[in-house]
């Protein structure tokens, strides 16, 4: 949120004089993002703000960055399992999958939610194609356990379709499903699913679109810029906790090939943009600790 100072700074600015501050401001982040992999990841939970995240990625898109969208999709899945009277499981905090959960699944992934995205982005002035893990050998994957049934861990990428994809001009989005060892589909967890993504595109940027601005400290604070010990701290002494852990996790794993982690609230409007191209940012930053030290 801009402060009192900055509101009466532009108040006093011309129509011109505002463009000018904003495009000044914006242009470092825009070229260093050109002609590199972002990749979002947006929640089945924030799925009813998609239409501003969506503008901000066909953005990017024509701004020269090359943004791929990983979803998820749990409360879809959830409404057609409880319209077909198949019960919902979970352990260790992942859905317990076994055959007939697989294809309802893939239905509600690949079949509903991937292809609602696709033609958002094609009704924004997008150009996007839809794909799952399974397409291309994309993310390959093992077993987590016998006790979860088809669920699996990324254990490998492929990144040529992406690649191809988006050189050809088209934003690619992608569904959580990864190939098993013996062909057979395996359901990945989305968060880890984009994070595994980003790692093996190298991407510039990994953004978690989420239901809540970001890491917040004991007092219900922002914490706008993390280090990776840092998050590691706050998990080990319960200030992450519940449901960022996970996402926390999987933050820090990308942190590996991707330069920078955030976590944004998908439901600010134009959230990607102020995060990506303003000084101030809305969310929270997650960067290794050695770039912090050298200021990169």
């Amino acid at each position: 949120m801009a402060s009192v100072g900055d509101l009466a700074a532009l108040s006093q600015m011309t129509p011109h004089e505002v463009i000018a501050q904003v495009l000044k401001e914006a242009l470092p982040y825009i070229e260093s993002l050109r002609g590199h992999f972002v990749v979002i990841k947006l929640g089945g939970s924030t799925l009813e703000h998609q239409r501003h995240v969506l503008e901000d990625i066909v953005w990017l898109r024509s701004l020269g960055a090359q943004p791929v969208l990983a979803h998820g999709g749990g409360p879809e899945i959830n409404v057609w399992l409880e319209r077909l009277g198949i019960a919902s499981r979970f352990e260790r905090g992942l859905r317990v999958t076994d055959a007939e959960t697989l294809d309802v699944v893939r239905m509600a992934l690949v079949g509903k939610v991937n292809g609602e995205l696709v033609q958002f982005i094609q009704r924004l002035g997008g150009s996007a194609v839809g794909l799952s893990g399974l397409d291309g050998g994309l993310l390959r994957a093992r077993r987590v356990g016998d006790d979860l049934g088809y669920v699996g861990e990324v254990v490998a990428v492929e990144p040529g379709p992406v690649e191809t994809l988006s050189d050809a001009g088209y934003i690619p989005v992608v569904a959580p499903l990864a190939l098993g060892p013996d062909g057979e589909a395996l359901n990945v967890n989305a968060d880890d699913a984009a994070a595994d993504l980003a790692r093996g595109l190298r991407a510039a940027k990994l953004l978690y679109i989420s239901d809540v601005p970001g890491i917040l400290d004991r007092d219900g604070q922002l914490l706008s810029v993390l280090t990776d010990a840092e998050v590691r701290d706050l998990i080990a002494s319960g200030v992450i906790s519940g449901g960022m852990i996970p996402k926390a996790r999987a933050c820090l794993r990308a942190l590996d090939a991707t330069d920078r982690v955030h976590i944004v609230d998908g439901g600010e409007p134009h959230v990607l943009i102020r995060e990506l191209f303003t000084h101030r940012g809305a969310g929270t930053m997650i960067e290794r600790e050695r770039d912090a030290a050298q200021g990169s």
